[in-house]
């Protein structure tokens, strides 16, 4: 569901339509790095600069994303979704039985069975890239599917790939916002994987997306596609300077040098600015010392981090 949200939103960012075409899209307005996260059907391969001067180019533009589950009630969600047409079918992988919230069932039996199958799959994907900088996985770490499937896809990767990044959006249990008793083992289990085999985490919890919903935005009763919206706000963030040229020149790799200390200390807290409710958004002026202040004052922090602690 976030990397439904996170691809809709990226597509609309580029004057795309829910089926992918792009009725919209003007390199000079919407940044020439379309192809970081699409790739155009019948149209530019890695060497786009040659090949732009074909006339007939399809338009229509393809996410580079797998969806994996072990049960295909989600992914059924995602392609009955306003953005589900964007996405190729071949690109869904899942399984029939489910996890039932259990990370071994997750990382060594019923993932395993069709671990092999999406690595496949994320491998077709990368050798229609030009030059593959990193991967990144968005998962939950509460239930069976996302964090033991989730962290047995991150070691294949690295297996496959030692020498590409790995970032993982991972979305933590926390004990207000919960569904089942095992989740902070599930959790637990995966963080050590994590550890291992990420190279970036962005560490977002429930708990802190469903306070920054009732208490700033205003909403009532914050459903899961509106918190999947919040990540997703987020994760445009974090890779904007990967999707538009200019003056950051930013990649995953500077992103990296820059915030971790130690290989192990990949764990960041993020924090959006501005979250405003929609009433508030047309009284409020917004300056970069405004934003600063939004930032650190702790009640955006997409993990529930007590800030005066100072332990992040």
């Amino acid at each position: 569901g976030i990397n439904a949200e996170y691809m809709g939103k990226k597509g609309r960012e580029k004057g795309e339509s829910s089926e992918g075409a792009n009725d919209g899209f003007d390199p000079n307005l919407h940044g020439d790095k379309i192809d970081v996260y699409f790739k155009e059907q019948n149209g530019r391969g890695p060497d786009h600069n040659r090949e732009q001067k074909r006339k007939k180019r399809s338009g229509k533009w393809i996410p580079r994303a797998v969806m994996v589950d072990l049960e295909p009630g989600t992914l059924d969600v995602v392609t009955a979704s306003a953005v589900g047409k964007a996405f190729k079918p071949d690109n869904f992988v899942f399984g029939n039985s489910g996890a039932g919230n259990n990370w071994a069932k997750g990382h060594y039996t019923e993932g395993a069975e069709i671990v092999e199958q999406a690595i496949d799959v994320v491998r077709k994907e990368a050798e229609g890239s030009g030059h593959v900088q990193g991967f990144q996985i968005a998962h939950s770490l509460g239930g069976g599917t996302g964090s033991g499937l989730g962290t047995l896809l991150l070691l294949k990767i690295r297996d496959a790939y030692p020498d590409r990044l790995t970032k993982t959006y991972s979305i933590y249990p926390s004990p207000k916002v919960s569904d089942t008793v095992v989740e902070p083992y599930n959790a637990i289990l995966a963080t050590h994987q994590l550890l291992e085999n990420a190279d970036q985490t962005y560490v977002i919890d429930n708990e802190a997306l469903y306070s920054i919903s009732v208490n700033l935005l205003k909403e009532d009763h914050p459903t899961y596609s509106f918190l999947n919206y919040m990540i997703s706000q987020t994760q445009m963030g974090c890779t904007a300077s990967l999707r538009f040229s200019g003056q950051l020149n930013g990649d995953l790799r500077k992103l990296g040098v820059n915030l971790i200390p130690f290989p192990r200390l990949h764990f960041f807290n993020i924090a959006q600015a501005p979250i405003l409710s929609p009433k508030n958004s047309g009284y409020t002026k917004l300056f970069i010392q405004e934003l600063t202040k939004q930032v650190w004052s702790g009640k955006q922090f997409y993990s529930n981090v007590p800030i005066e602690d100072g332990k992040f």
